[in-house]
């Protein structure tokens, strides 16, 4: 699951205790991109809403302000590919296992799309997600993004920014209580700006991180795992009443004797009831931990602790 990118950058980072800054949002708001821009990395990148990241992965290690720095690659909570559970599973797995060998983050970054008229329910899901993940103790250590610059009338973008600073169940919370929100304008000059506002920071840990770590809970019992739970609960009762009235309508085709409407209902109540077992399963497996890949990373930065000791 861990890349060639990511081995390599973990022997940086025992060699040069690098800043760490982990770059976190939606599939298609540009992350991979701004990763590559500024570091030099050749990180796949995603087109429109399909994501090429899913897993997570690391930066080249570069040098800004006389530090070392390498970014992290994070897959979004919408991702095409993977579930919600697996990438929880995954960012959990990563953030865990390098918290216990002493390892925490400098910043965060969040990337937001100006080009979208509206924030949407997948946009909102994200960054509830990115604060369950963050907690409220590291705000002051997460710069909010704004991204794609070019692609929309500038009078217009500054209304979007406007809003997004403002809406009360978005961005307003955190920048009231210390977070930053930057433009960015897919030049290395602004990605640096920004990367400037974090790599002197006191690293801190995640509110994930203390709870798996330092308080020994359980992925599903993080605020993370309890956030994704509660969508998935709802994606099932959702998903019960569209087979209830389903069910409905096969009765009435049965009445009326229509064959032909029949199977096409039953069809799709079929897709329905695998979209709940999905849900279930997905539920289940939350707090199976991949303790294979745990022990695989573990060993991968004790090897290379101990090589650079020689």
């Amino acid at each position: 699951m861990f890349s060639g990118v990511l081995n390599g950058a973990l022997a940086s980072i025992a060699q040069l205790k690098p800043v760490l800054i982990a770059v976190m949002g939606a599939t298609g708001s540009g992350k991979t991109t701004f990763i590559n821009k500024i570091s030099g990395s050749d990180l796949l990148t995603s087109h429109g809403l399909a994501s090429c990241t899913n897993e997570v992965t690391l930066s080249k290690d570069f040098t800004l302000a006389r530090r070392t720095v390498i970014l992290i690659d994070t897959p979004g909570f919408d991702d095409s590919t993977i579930s919600d559970t697996d990438v929880l599973k995954m960012i959990g797995l990563y953030l865990s296992t390098t918290y216990e060998k002493g390892y925490k983050l400098a910043g965060i970054i969040y990337m937001h799309r100006i080009t979208d008229p509206k924030v949407g329910g997948v946009s909102r899901k994200n960054f509830r997600m990115f604060r369950k993940l963050c907690g409220d103790d590291t705000l002051k250590n997460i710069v909010i993004v704004t991204n794609m610059w070019g692609q929309v009338d500038p009078e217009r973008g500054a209304e979007r920014e406007l809003e997004l600073q403002t809406d009360e169940d978005l961005f307003k919370p955190v920048l009231r209580e210390g977070a930053t929100m930057l433009r960015h304008y897919n030049t290395v000059a602004s990605a640096e700006a920004i990367l400037l506002q974090l790599v002197h920071n006191s690293p801190q840990a995640l509110r994930i991180q203390q709870e798996l770590v330092d308080e020994r809970k359980d992925l599903a019992d993080t605020g993370a795992g309890q956030e994704v739970a509660r969508e998935l609960m709802e994606l099932k009762k959702k998903h019960r009443q569209e087979v209830a009235e389903l069910t409905k309508e096969i009765e009435e085709a049965a009445k009326e004797k229509d064959v032909r409407a029949q199977k096409e209902i039953s069809e799709e109540r079929k897709l329905y009831e695998e979209r709940i077992a999905k849900a279930q399963h997905d539920l289940d497996n939350m707090s199976k931990q991949n303790e294979e890949e745990k022990k695989k990373l573990e060993a991968k930065i004790e090897s290379i602790k101990e090589e650079r000791m020689c």
